[in-house]
């Protein structure tokens, strides 16, 4: 107790003299007790001045023959490792004795205070790793801690080239075969939680988790079985060998278990299976909590986006458990999980609407019932037989709270302004809520009363439809009441649109084809990102961008922004610096904006720069640089360089970029950095500026309308052949990608076994000319033979020349 007293109280800097005194007398005690008791209180309170003067009686506790000393010892370094770590460091020979050690405790802390004092240096604790695994780590924690440093250094390490076997893959499967439970276990699901792992390198773990299934030990079912169902989230056919087993944990006394079972059934399960694991499921799902039955609802939904045709089934199962007693959280993941179905499979439409209709009879939840409204007005006009909705809507507007009712009044809006067979009784149940004893009730009624007889906007009001960006419209509006000038009308077609998520085609069995299909980059496009991006997304980093832009007074003289491209990353992944590249286009000028973030807390990095060569493009002439003070620590700063280009012309070049910098070291001890320092540079990957950076994607409802009103002197028309290509699709999205156009009439999904396609594009370049595009690519003569015939027209840039890889071709105009 009195360790414990000291230990909590820390004493001051009057009494710690005499308390240490005490404790290092209780050092040289022969009770072992007292001896750790001590070492841990006593490196809990002192400072770097009295740790210094005591080192030498720690270092000898650390090879102490009692392992209960040893490990007390130990497990303080590893606390004191925080501010004291050049200490520490001089206890390295000793700690490398103590990992030689015959007690488990002792050689597991040793392990890890080998790791700590390495850990900033990847390739330091590269070499501790190789050299544990090949000495004889004889503790089962300690193996453990070393099964994960092992994985750290496999997802840090490149993969290796022509298929190669991963560092230290070997290890991993050899500790598959010891002989402890917890090691094996530890090996297993290392390697399931690979990078990017193979169904060759998932085998081995699999099958030892195959056999923990049946084990005895609840604590190893549960493991095995956890284990697994992450697993069949990425690849659920590895996990099919193991459905025998888990079909026998169904029935587990262990509802946790029993839960993941099903759940990883339903994963991995095929479509003939699907009616017997639902009947499996209804005979538990009252025993468990809501947060499993969450985790079984979105299983369910997963499968049924696999097996489109057993929705029915499926619906009705989620539509039963709707009706059941549950939480708010339950009761929303079903119904967002019916909502996703009705969105996604055509046929489950009907259904869907009618199982949450039902529900809206007996819902206690005012934010799913508004929801299952909204969707009502918007989804029930659409269906056959719309009138049969309508009672279920205005049964709201009689038994509910005046949220719920002022969503039904909305909602059956929605039924009379599209359905002009219906205004009639939407008309009259409408006037019946004038009278409600609600505001808002009645405001809404009396204003849908209005437009449903041609006033106030008429019908068209009730459902407008805005295909603006709406962030980018608040931003137009801030500054046109910023102006303070409002004699003019604020001009909503200088709105950039909102450009429509891509529609992707569907495969035989319902998933998405391009689903599998990795996504395409291209210079100038977000990492990963597809050719048209949704809106929302998009909108808003594009409104943060600008906002930062308008925050630096030096950029005021540039004019206005055009467009903000997509960040590019400079540096490699877990490189010392992460550098971002953000190009902002203005009338004349482009502004790199780099985004920059230091991830060593041993250095402060101060006068942060870009430099760019601009040899390469020698069209652009570098004006200014604005450096970044202090490179934050796991944080972002911005640093920008401003380049100057031909007024009127999209140049185009690559530009060599290298980070140059003033290091200062920071004293471990004090925290704080030195007061000289030396420049040093770091080499970045090139800044490329191509066609796509000036186009901004631009939404047209009606395409070839606007075509025709072109005047054809401002059409142009080439022919490329882009040379191998997998299939028609791939094409369209890498030519998407460079283009950076947004696709129009859901051109931009191929028919499949299609031999040609033509593919509708429309954007905006500066100066807020519009150009539009019509593409044919086609497959002929040979199957990797392709050519591209591109058609563009515009009023202003007839002289831009698309950077298409690979393409030779033709070229012509026509006047």
């Amino acid at each position: 107790m009195v360790y414990l007293c000291i230990k909590d109280i820390c004493p001051g800097s009057d009494e710690v003299i005499i308390v240490t005194s005490s404790l290092m007398k209780d050092m040289n005690s022969k009770v072992e007790l007292y001896r750790s008791n001590a070492v841990r209180v006593l490196c809990q309170i002192v400072d770097s001045q009295l740790l210094a003067q005591i080192e030498r009686y720690l270092k000898q506790a650390v090879v102490d023959k009692s392992p209960v000393v040893a490990a007390s010892v130990l497990v303080s370094a590893l606390h004191l490792i925080q501010n004291n770590s050049e200490i520490i460091k001089r206890w390295v020979n000793e700690v490398q004795e103590a990992v030689q050690s015959k007690h488990s405790m002792v050689q597991f802390h040793a392990v890890a205070l080998l790791h700590a004092l390495r850990a900033t240096d990847r390739l330091a604790v590269s070499k501790l790793v190789s050299q544990l695994t090949r000495a004889s780590v004889k503790s089962s924690l300690a193996q453990c801690l070393l099964v994960r440093y092992v994985r750290q250094v496999i997802a840090d390490s490149q993969p290796g080239p022509n298929g190669e076997q991963r560092p230290f893959y070997d290890f991993l499967e050899s500790c598959l075969r010891h002989k402890s439970e917890m090691v094996i276990f530890e090996a297993a699901r290392a390697i399931c939680n690979l990078k990017d792992v193979t169904v060759r390198e998932l085998t081995p773990a699999i099958t030892v988790l195959q056999l923990f299934l049946s084990s005895s030990k609840p604590v190893l079912r549960f493991a095995a079985v956890r284990t697994l169902n992450k697993v069949a989230m990425t690849h659920p056919m590895a996990v099919t060998n193991c459905n025998i087993d888990m079909e026998a944990l169904i029935t587990d006394q262990n509802r946790s278990i029993a839960t993941l079972a099903i759940t990883t059934l339903l994963k991995t399960g095929n479509e003939g299976s699907v009616d017997k694991l639902l009947k499996q499921i209804g005979g538990f799902m009252s025993d468990i909590t809501d947060d499993f039955k969450i985790v079984v609802v979105e299983a369910i939904r997963s499968l049924c986006l696999k097996f489109p045709a057993k929705h029915r089934s499926l619906m009705n199962f989620l539509s039963n458990v709707l009706r059941e007693e549950g939480g708010f959280e339950y009761k929303k993941a079903i119904v967002h999980a019916i909502l996703a179905l009705i969105h996604d499979i055509p046929d489950a439409r009907e259904a869907g609407l009618a199982h949450l209709c039902e529900f809206i009879e007996d819902c206690e939840f005012t934010f799913l019932s508004v929801q299952v409204l909204h969707l009502l007005g918007q989804e029930g006009p659409t269906i056959k037989e719309p009138a049969r909705y309508i009672r279920y809507i205005y049964n709201r507007i009689i038994l509910e709270n005046a949220t719920v009712r002022a969503a039904a009044v909305s909602a059956l809006a929605n039924f009379g302004a599209q359905l002009p067979d219906l205004r009639d009784r939407v008309t009259m149940l409408l006037k019946r809520a004038l009278y409600d004893n609600d505001d808002e009730v009645r405001d809404r009624a009396m204003l849908h009363l209005t437009q449903l007889g041609g006033a106030a906007g008429g019908v068209d009001a009730i459902h407008p439809s805005l295909d603006v960006s709406l962030t980018a419209m608040e931003a137009a509006l801030q500054d046109y009441m910023a102006a303070g000038t409002t004699q003019q009308p604020f001009d909503l077609s200088s709105i950039p649109k909102a450009a429509a998520e891509p529609k992707v085609p569907k495969a035989p069995g319902g998933m998405a084809a391009a689903a599998a299909a990795g996504p395409t980059t291209a210079a100038g496009a977000a990492p990963g990102g597809a050719a048209a991006a949704g809106a929302g997304g998009a909108a808003a980093a594009t409104a943060q961008y600008e906002a930062l832009i308008k925050s630096r007074p030096e950029f005021a003289s540039l004019g206005k922004l055009f467009k903000s491209c997509a960040p590019v990353r400079l540096t490699e992944e877990d490189t010392e610096y992460v550098i971002h590249a953000v190009k902002h286009i203005f009338p004349e000028h482009i502004v790199c904006q780099f985004d920059c973030t230091n991830t060593i807390k041993e250095q402060l990095l101060e006068n942060v720069t870009v430099m760019m060569d601009l040899a390469d493009a020698p069209d652009f002439e570098a004006e200014y640089v604005l450096p970044l003070a202090s490179m934050p620590l796991n944080d972002v700063g911005q640093c920008f360089t401003v380049l100057r280009r031909p007024a009127g012309s999209l140049t185009a070049g690559k530009m060599a970029t290298v980070l140059k910098f003033t290091v200062k070291e920071i004293d471990p001890s004090s925290g704080e950095a030195e007061e000289e320092g030396y420049e040093d540079e770091y080499q970045l990957e090139d800044v490329d500026v191509g066609g796509g950076d000036y186009i901004k994607p631009l939404a047209l409802g009606n395409f070839r309308a606007v075509w025709e009103e072109l005047p054809a002197e401002s059409e142009r028309e080439d022919d490329y052949g882009l040379g191998a290509r997998d299939n028609l699709q791939d094409t369209v999205e890498t030519v998407m990608g460079i283009l950076g156009m947004n696709p129009c009439e859901g051109t931009e999904a191929v028919p499949p076994h299609a031999r040609s396609h033509t593919v509708l594009l429309a954007g905006i370049f500066p100066g807020d000319e519009r150009a539009l595009v019509r593409w044919v690519v086609s497959q002929s003569r040979l199957p990797c033979s392709w050519h591209l015939l591109t058609s563009l027209r515009k009023t202003y840039h007839c002289g831009l020349a698309w950077g298409l890889p690979g393409c030779s071709g033709s070229f012509c105009r026509h006047a």
